[in-house]
Parts: structure tokens; C-alpha cells; sequence
């Protein structure tokens, strides 16, 4: 390990002499983030109200013409699911950005 990487101040830690820096903690919370959003986003997905059958009658979606009470909680889902894919899209944008300037 040489004298300049222990005085980088990019540097959060050392691991065996590995340098950390922020860009690449960044870079690992940031994929995290696009995986756990892209499994929620996927099961939202599946759970909005089908209009004609598909997979959401699994989930009961077939009889909502009946029961009549999902107003409020089919507002609810389509909001969640738009912010969630507001995430998904910014972690995406920021992993390219982060990809595309970061030297080698």
C-alpha cells in the first residue's frame, strides 16, 4: 500500500489494504436499491387490478366487479407503484452516470 492511498481524501476505509472509496459505496447501495426495487416493482405490478383476466385473477382480481371496494386501495397501489418506479428509474440513471464517468 503505497503513502498516497492512505491520504486520499476519497478514501472511507481500507480492507486489507484495499481502498474504499465513496463513488464505489455509492455505486453498491445503488444496486441494491435497483434490486430491491425491481423485485417490488415487479410484484406490484402483478397485483393491479387485471381488466380481462391475465395473472391478477390469481390474486383474486376477478371478482373486484362484485365486491366493489377497491377505490381507495387500487389509488393507494398506483400510487406506491409510481414512486417506486420513480426510484427504480433514478437508480438506473445515477448507475449509468456513475459507469460512465468513473475512470478506470
Amino acid at each position: 500500500m503505497r503513502l498516497l492511498d492512505i491520504l486520499d481524501p476519497r478514501a472511507i476505509g481500507t480492507i486489507a489494504g484495499k481502498v474504499t472509496t465513496t463513488v464505489q459505496i455509492l455505486e453498491f447501495v445503488l444496486q441494491v436499491l435497483l434490486g430491491i426495487t425491481s423485485l417490488l416493482l415487479t410484484l406490484l405490478i402483478l397485483l393491479h387490478k387485471g381488466r380481462g383476466g391475465g395473472l391478477s385473477d390469481m390474486f383474486g382480481g376477478g371478482m373486484s366487479s362484485a365486491m366493489g371496494s377497491s377505490g381507495l386501495a387500487e389509488r393507494n397501489l398506483n400510487r406506491f407503484t409510481i414512486v417506486l418506479a420513480l426510484a427504480w428509474f433514478l437508480s438506473i440513471v445515477a448507475l449509468g452516470l456513475i459507469t460512465k464517468f468513473t475512470v478506470l
